[in-house]
């Protein structure tokens, strides 16, 4: 299996702020990579640099075959952007916005309106294709602008925080078109600090923070360099919380977590089911509460917060750089 991406020592500064430092990376023909990072980590300067979209200060990258910096016009052809925003014309139909993409990609006017209405068809437009996109909602005007993305066929797609600001269920079904598109044999580079997002589709993570790749790997083995089990527990008061906290400071193998809006607390352990039994010994003893307690590995949250010293906030995930 060849390489779709290859980046190396990627650099790239705006006047005393370094975006990226030193970023490099592969990603093999037919996987997904996923960045992921905080706000202002880097991820989408990664992605403009690679779709040509801004130049590197230094460093080199091939994408599908294409230097970044010598072969712009023919690799422009061969990948497909989604941004952050929909890129679409509010006043023009689905079917128009998408006909509009396969001419500017001269594709001929009979072949651009083919391939609109295969596109519509796919993402369950076909009832939309002749209204304006402007009364689209937020999940039709991001299947748009996906549509709009593969009108060429591109074999290498970037998608930037694809899913922002859509409800569960329009997220949900763009997963979906995305799996299918990777099923199909397409190689994606994504960001996103959705952290089920990043579980549900990479093949590859790679975590970055101020610039810098911090850790890479699958789903699986960055969750086990965190390592361990964790105990999650649910208390009756927020009042018993640092009851609980004080009584769990034995058993803890390394420091606990604490959600006060939630009444929840997070023990990393080692052996987890004997783990569980001494935590619920301790807290009978203590008169805390449990309202509910359970054994879990460790998640990609976890992962995120022990590699960037911050957790990934609802709010946080909302936002925009």
């Amino acid at each position: 299996m060849s390489d779709a991406i290859i980046a190396e020592g990627l650099v790239k500064r705006y006047g005393e702020v370094t975006a990226l430092d030193d970023l490099s990376f592969t990603v093999p023909e037919g996987t997904v990579l996923t960045l992921l990072g905080p706000n202002g980590a880097g991820k989408t300067t990664a992605v403009r640099v690679l779709t040509t979209l801004l130049r590197p200060d230094s460093g080199s990258a091939t994408v599908a075959g294409c230097d970044i910096g010598r072969d712009t016009r023919r690799l422009r052809s061969r990948i497909g952007l989604s941004g952050q925003y929909a890129a679409v014309d509010e006043h023009l139909t689905g079917a128009e916005n998408l006909e509009m993409v396969g001419r500017l990609y001269h594709l001929g006017a009979k072949r651009s309106k083919a391939r609109a209405r295969e596109l519509l068809e796919r993402f369950d437009l076909t009832e939309a294709a002749d209204r304006p996109v402007k009364g689209y909602s937020g999940g039709m005007r991001r299947r748009i602008d996906l549509a709009g993305a593969l009108v060429a066929d591109p074999p290498v797609l970037f998608l930037d925080e694809p899913t922002t600001g859509l409800d569960p269920r329009a997220r949900t079904a763009l997963w979906d078109a995305i799996s299918e598109l990777v099923a199909g044999g397409s190689t994606l580079m994504l960001t996103t600090q959705y952290m089920e997002e990043a579980d549900r589709l990479a093949d590859r993570i790679l975590v970055i923070d101020r610039g810098r790749a911090i850790a890479g790997g699958t789903p699986d083995e960055l969750k086990d360099q965190v390592g361990g089990n964790r105990i999650e527990l649910t208390v009756s008061d927020a009042a018993e919380l640092e009851t609980a906290r004080e009584a769990l400071t034995g058993v803890a193998v390394g420091d606990m977590r604490t959600a006060p809006e939630s009444l929840q607390i997070t023990v990393p352990v080692t052996d987890g089911p004997e783990a569980l039994r001494e935590v619920l010994g301790r807290l009978a003893g203590t008169g805390v509460r449990v309202r509910d307690a359970g054994l879990r590995r460790p998640t990609l949250d976890d992962v995120y917060l022990t590699l960037t010293g911050r957790q990934a906030s609802g709010a946080e995930q909302e936002a925009t750089r």
